[in-house]
């Protein structure tokens, strides 16, 4: 099962939230936010972890989803 990884708007900004970080990260442009979830489950499918990426806007719709399938190293 992949490791979900969710970008959705927060009190200040955007945040990313996920069970692969201690604590969610929060940025104050949602595309940042996209950039850093997006490099996290990059860095999650090179060490042979799935992982998939969520994007919501403000008004709580998805806007992109973005699967990140383990690679194994050989």
């Amino acid at each position: 099962m992949a490791l979900l990884i969710s970008v959705a708007p927060a009190e200040q900004g955007w945040a990313v939230r996920s069970e692969a970080l201690e604590a969610e990260l929060t940025f104050e442009r949602g595309g940042r936010a996209e950039a850093a979830a997006r490099d996290l489950a990059n860095r999650l499918a090179a060490s042979g972890h799935a992982a998939e990426v969520r994007v919501f806007l403000r008004d709580g719709a998805e806007a992109g989803r973005f699967l990140h399938p383990a690679r194994w190293a050989s």
